[in-house]
């Protein structure tokens, strides 16, 4: 975790990835991490809101400055789905392109946000209590038994690993993944299809029958 020495707290703010990518924009080093009781305004992929009680999620954010080509950053993304996977008990696995699930249910969300200068901020929300959920999340998020507090310092233990051994992400995230052998339904800006997904490409972007998708949202249809 020595690369993660610098932990910052909060009991409620805005956004832990919105202060991380400002602390970038003024020089700040690789390693910094933000933790939150509480997010006013936590967000996650195409501007969606993430929502829970103080105390309810682990939510972190981390800056790296890793040393990777714009088309490679999303590698982070999956080393961040896995240290996860790594440290919670229960037998979770890595839904592409972002989220950490336990069977068909939502355990954690992960959002990657780059600066365009070579900072990359990782943000997480890890459910860790399940009594809050509203009714309509009730079937399709779920919570790990772990304590927030160990998590955190498991997770960034397991991240900072993965890091340093980047170059097996895309195996790992291969052998771990919820998404491949599933029937899928892939929303693009542009168009909506379904299909099967049959594997990850050596660049850990999806094949979905015979299309490679680099981003997108992608639906688990049962």
């Amino acid at each position: 975790m020595a690369r993660f020495s610098d932990i910052r707290r909060f009991a409620t703010i805005d956004s832990t990835n919105r202060y991380v990518l400002e602390c970038a924009a003024t020089g700040a080093p690789e390693g910094l991490v933000a933790v939150a009781d509480e997010q006013t305004a936590g967000r996650g992929r195409l501007g969606r809101r993430w929502i829970a009680p103080p105390g309810a999620a682990l939510l972190v954010s981390v800056l790296l400055r890793p040393a990777l080509p714009p088309d490679r950053v999303h590698v982070v993304t999956l080393a961040a789905a896995l240290a996860l996977v790594d440290v919670v008990p229960e037998d979770a696995r890595v839904k592409w392109p972002n989220d950490v699930v336990i069977g068909d249910r939502k355990l954690a969300g992960i959002l990657a946000e780059s600066d365009g200068d070579g900072a990359v901020v990782v943000g997480m929300g890890c459910n860790v209590r399940s009594d809050w959920f509203p009714p309509e999340l009730r079937d399709i998020a779920t919570a790990t038994s772990r304590e927030r507090e160990q998590l955190l310092g498991a997770w960034l233990t397991a991240f900072d690993a993965r890091l340093n051994a980047l170059e097996g992400v895309i195996d790992a995230a291969r052998a771990q993944s919820a998404t491949i052998g599933r029937h899928v339904r892939v929303e693009l800006p542009t168009e909506t299809f379904e299909g099967t997904a049959t594997a990850l490409t050596a660049e850990g972007y999806l094949v979905v029958d015979d299309r490679i998708v680099t981003a997108a949202d992608v639906v688990h249809l049962r």
